[in-house]
């Protein structure tokens, strides 16, 4: 993945965030510098996705929240907005759907990275 900066993000927006700045952000949690939601939950991605398709339903979408984008929003680069198979829209990077895991509860965890070995934090490189 390529390293997108938020603060060049906002700066390339003008004086009002762009729909995928204000949708995610860097963080460093652990030496490790990852993607996370606008309320700093870590983002991740499952291998069993395709590209701009999202695999993740029912009772896995119940785990693996979705992150979601609004009807309105515009692709920016390489954040895009993807349709899910029951009409509503998620943001993806790189092609790949991103989500947030049920069991993190703060800012920070990344107690889904590695679940079942098919789930792993959104690494900025």
């Amino acid at each position: 993945m390529k390293k997108i900066c938020f603060g060049l993000a906002l700066m390339l927006a003008g004086t009002t965030a762009s729909f995928a700045a204000s949708a995610w952000k860097e963080a460093d949690v652990g030496g490790h510098k990852i993607y996370t939601d606008a309320h700093g939950m870590t983002l991740y991605t499952f291998d069993k996705d395709g590209k701009d398709v999202s695999n993740c339903t029912g009772t896995c979408a119940s785990n693996w929240h979705p992150l979601k984008a609004s009807a309105t929003a515009k692709d920016e680069g390489e954040w895009t907005v993807i349709k899910r198979k029951d009409g509503s829209h998620m943001w993806a990077y790189d092609g790949k759907p991103l989500y947030t895991y049920a069991k993190d509860k703060k800012a920070g965890d990344m107690k889904g990275d590695g679940v079942g070995s098919v789930w792993h934090a959104a690494k900025a490189i």
